[in-house]
């Protein structure tokens, strides 16, 4: 990992004075709005470098990104806000070019100050504008390594607390969802195979409606979704279920975003997931049970379940069910990897591995089909039930994400697919 430079090291108890200064120096008309609250931000570089950092008035603590562009952070002030400047304390590892913007719901942005030749160091920049939510976008790094802030810091008059009250009577289970129907088959998959049409056994995609070989996740932030919410961009898409060699589709395709298989307090540092994220989960090429102990089949309603990873016979009036956890530690800097699975990681004792620092939300999906009867007479386009898998392409608008990751997860509270409890 890489180490805080020295200088910067005996520093920082300077630095924490002229941040305190600085706070009380930008104008007697002027407040701190944004120590405190929350904040997101599109990547880490582990968890000893949350979004929390930039906002928590010690500049002995930092927010760092990964080492790729571009990267942002924001901060939610609980309330619409009359801003009138921003002060940056960078790390050695600052951004040349980078932008502050505002909105009022963080959705719609309004930039109000942008630079390509930033300096470091402390910086303070007129922003004058009003919203509740301020980010800071930088698009080209100074150095090698991702971009840092000791504090950051929005002055002006206004805003709020941005705590989630959690309502009376709320579920505390950390979930929100997805309900995406079936949209179409084909031979493809833009993870494994790209740009390669049907080079791939057949898929049954779901949510995104023009998923093919070729799709990136601009192609999917410009397309229409059947999910529910329509919102979520992304697509999902898993081996074609056959029953007597004639394909199959769920009758439902729920996807949950959960917060569990960590700790309370590991939950409530949950960050959303990045755009463009890509993860395969499951083995298309197992050879038996044993070799996929992530898939899970069972009957609806019943109390049908196979340990083995393989279809189950579901009695008469019944329904085959597939459930699959994706591994949600991520490794704070790659969208994907060779074998597409090796930037995730499952926890470990309630914890995620050094290698995989960042908790993101866990992803269950759960599949639906009309069939029941002889397990024998079913197979997947990738051979056994046991090689049950499943890809996803995130492609849900940041603020979206961000937003039911502070509302529903990390304060541990059902919500439904509008990611409201």
């Amino acid at each position: 990992m890489r180490k805080r430079p020295l200088l910067a090291a005996a520093l920082a108890a300077a630095l924490t004075a002229s941040v305190l200064v600085a706070a009380t120096a930008a104008s007697a008309a002027d407040v701190l709005l944004s120590q405190g609250k929350v904040a997101t931000a599109s990547s880490v570089e582990s968890a000893a470098f949350p979004a929390s950092n930039a906002v928590d008035g010690n500049a002995g603590t930092r927010w760092s990104s990964a080492f790729t562009d571009p990267q942002w952070l924001q901060v939610d002030l609980g309330a619409g806000a009359t801003v009138t400047s921003v002060a940056l304390d960078w790390e050695t590892a600052y951004a040349k070019s980078f932008s502050i913007a505002t909105s009022a719901d963080g959705n719609s942005w309004t930039t109000r100050y942008s630079t390509t030749t930033g300096t470091g160091g402390r910086q303070t920049v007129a922003v004058n504008g009003t919203g509740r939510y301020v980010r800071l976008t930088t698009t080209v790094r100074a150095t090698q390594w991702g971009v840092s802030l000791a504090e950051f810091q929005v002055f002006g008059s206004g805003g709020g607390t941005t705590t989630p009250t959690i309502p009376p009577g709320a579920v505390r289970v950390a979930e929100f969802l997805a309900d995406c129907p079936f949209t179409h088959r084909l031979p493809d998959d833009p993870i494994v195979f790209p740009n390669l049409p049907g080079a791939s056994h057949m898929h049954s995609f779901f949510g995104s409606e023009v998923t093919n070989a070729s799709t990136t996740v601009n192609d999917l932030l410009n397309a229409n979704s059947n999910c529910n919410p329509s919102i979520d961009k992304s697509s999902y898409w898993i081996p074609t279920l056959y029953q007597d060699n004639v394909p199959v589709e769920p009758v439902t395709g729920i996807f949950y975003y959960l917060g569990e298989g960590v700790s309370d307090a590991l939950i409530a540092q949950t960050q959303p997931f990045p755009l463009g994220l890509r993860v395969v989960a499951g083995n298309a090429k197992a050879a038996g049970p044993g070799d996929n102990t992530i898939a899970r089949w069972s009957c609806l309603h019943h109390g049908e379940v196979n340990p083995l990873s393989d279809f189950v016979n579901c009695p008469a009036g019944s329904m085959l069910e597939s459930y699959l956890d994706f591994p949600h530690c991520w490794d704070g800097r790659n969208l994907d990897s060779t074998d597409h699975k090796s930037h995730m990681a499952y926890p470990v004792n309630n914890a995620c591995p050094a290698s995989h620092p960042v908790v993101v939300p866990k992803l269950r999906q759960v599949m639906r089909y009309p069939v029941n009867g002889d397990p024998g007479r079913l197979r997947l386009a990738s051979g056994g039930g046991y090689t049950m898998h499943g890809d996803f392409f995130n492609a849900w608008p940041v603020d979206e994400m961000a937003r039911r990751v502070n509302d529903c997860i990390r304060i541990i509270v059902k919500c439904g697919a509008d990611g409201k409890p």
